[in-house]
C-alpha cells in the first residue's frame, strides 16, 4: 500500500516534522509535491462546475489542494496495489499507527475509503464495529466528517474521484465525506476508532503551531457570507426540529453519534 505525502516545496520545515512522525511509527512514505496557489495566480479564476457548487466559490487554496490530492488519487490509480493511503503534511500519528499502514489486510473488504483522522467534530458511525488489533476498530461512517489529512482509498475509488473532478467546483472533503455534496454517496466508507492521526492544530499546547494553508483566506469568505446566510426563526426553529428527529432515527438505527477519539502518541506507551 502506498504511503503518499502532500507537501509545498517551499515547507521543508513541515516536510521534516512529518518524516520524524513517520520515522518514528517506522514505516516509509512517498512525497507528493503539493500544487502551490502562490505560484498559479490563475486557480480563482479556472471555471467552477455550478453542478458540485459549495455555498461559496473555491479558493484559490482549495483548488490547489484539491489539485493535490488529485495527484495522489492518480499515483494510487496508476499502481497495483488495491488501498493507497493519503497524508497531509501537519498530521500527527498515534503511537501505534505503524501497526496498520504497513499492510492493508485490515481493511474491511467492502471498504471504498476509510478516514483514519479525527476532525474532533461530531459526526455519526454505526454502533458496530469491527475490532482490527492494536486498539483500533472500523465502523462504516454515516454523516459527514470534513478533514482529509489521512485517509484510505481504493484503486477505483482513486479512479471514480479522478472523473469527478474533470472539472472542479467541490472542496476535496466536501467531495468524499460530506454526504451534501459527496460523489461517493454509493460508496462504503469506514472510520478508523480511534483515529490513527490528527492535525497538528487540533493538538492544543502540544501543537507545533502549524498554520492551515486554507484557513484565512477561507474564514475571510465565511465572515463576508455571514449576513447573507442567516437563517430567519422559523426556519432555525425548523432545521432543530429536524437535527432532534435525525439523532432519534440514528439511534433507532443502531448509530451513534461522536466525536472520534485521538489519543496523543505520549499518552499512550510506546511501539507501534
Amino acid at each position: 500500500m502506498k504511503r503518499l505525502v502532500i507537501n509545498l516545496d517551499r515547507s521543508p520545515d513541515r516536510l521534516a516534522r512529518v518524516t520524524a512522525e513517520f520515522v518514528r511509527i517506522g514505516v516509509p512514505f512517498e512525497r507528493v509535491q503539493a500544487i502551490d496557489a502562490r505560484d498559479r495566480p490563475d486557480l480563482d479564476q479556472l471555471p467552477q462546475n455550478v453542478g458540485y457548487r459549495n455555498r461559496l466559490p473555491l479558493t484559490d487554496g482549495e483548488i490547489a489542494c484539491l489539485l493535490s490530492h488529485r495527484a495522489c488519487w492518480a499515483a494510487i490509480a496508476q499502481g497495483d496495489a488495491r488501498y493507497g493511503a493519503i497524508f497531509e503534511d501537519d498530521i500527527v500519528f498515534a503511537a501505534k499507527a505503524g501497526a496498520l499502514l504497513r499492510d492493508s489486510d485490515w481493511i474491511p473488504a467492502d471498504a471504498e475509503v476509510v478516514k483514519l483522522e479525527s476532525y474532533f467534530c461530531k459526526t455519526v458511525i454505526r454502533r458496530k464495529r469491527i475490532a482490527i488489533g492494536h486498539g483500533f476498530s472500523t465502523s462504516k461512517l454515516d454523516a459527514g466528517h470534513i478533514g482529509t489529512a489521512g485517509y484510505i482509498i481504493s484503486r477505483q475509488t482513486a479512479l471514480d474521484l479522478i472523473k469527478a473532478t474533470e472539472e472542479i467546483g467541490i472542496a476535496v472533503d466536501d467531495l468524499v465525506f460530506n454526504p451534501e455534496f459527496s460523489v461517493l454517496r454509493g460508496e462504503t466508507i469506514y472510520q478508523l476508532v480511534p483515529a490513527l492521526c490528527a492535525q497538528d492544530q487540533f493538538l492544543g499546547d502540544r501543537a507545533l503551531q502549524l498554520p492551515s494553508l486554507l484557513r484565512e483566506k477561507r474564514d475571510i469568505q465565511c465572515a463576508a457570507g455571514t449576513g447573507r446566510r442567516r437563517k430567519t426563526a422559523i426556519a432555525k426553529v425548523k432545521a432543530e426540529a429536524r437535527r432532534i428527529g435525525k439523532r432519534i432515527a440514528d439511534f433507532c438505527r443502531l448509530k451513534r453519534r461522536m466525536v472520534i477519539p485521538f489519543t496523543y502518541p505520549s499518552q499512550s506507551s510506546a511501539g507501534s
